[in-house]
């Protein structure tokens, strides 16, 4: 059974630190959409410098982006602690794989929202300068 050591002090925090590696390289290794998502980040990233110049708004974007790849994670943790109790088919394990993919659906659409009313404010000037 997996437990972790004592998180405490600075040798804890460097452990905890570790484990998030671990979760990202377990994510990128079997999920082919966090994957996806995390090749299409810098483009989206390098996109918002271009589509504003207001700080604040390229912020706004940028949170967008991290959310999904942070959502994705979590939808794939839920998906792991599912399925490692086999292939049974469970009413409750649909739901919560279901409502996970749902969380990460409200987040695509705050990202479409957000990224849409941002470029559409600055229309003038990403096409106009």
């Amino acid at each position: 059974m997996y437990k972790p050591e004592s998180n405490k002090g600075i040798s804890g925090r460097i452990k905890a630190f570790s484990y998030s590696f671990d979760g990202l390289k377990a994510a990128w290794k079997n999920e082919p959409s966090f994957k996806g998502e995390v090749l299409a980040a810098p483009l989206f990233l390098i996109a918002s410098c271009f589509i504003t110049q207001d700080t604040t708004q390229r912020a706004l974007l940028i949170a967008t982006v991290f959310s999904v790849l942070a959502l994705e994670l979590i939808n794939s943790a839920i998906e792991a602690a599912i399925d490692r109790h086999g292939d049974e088919i469970h009413p409750l394990s649909k739901i919560a794989k279901d409502t996970g993919s749902a969380a990460l659906l409200m987040t695509f659409i705050n990202f479409i929202i957000i990224w849409s009313i941002i470029i559409c404010d600055n229309w003038q000037n990403i096409y106009h300068q």
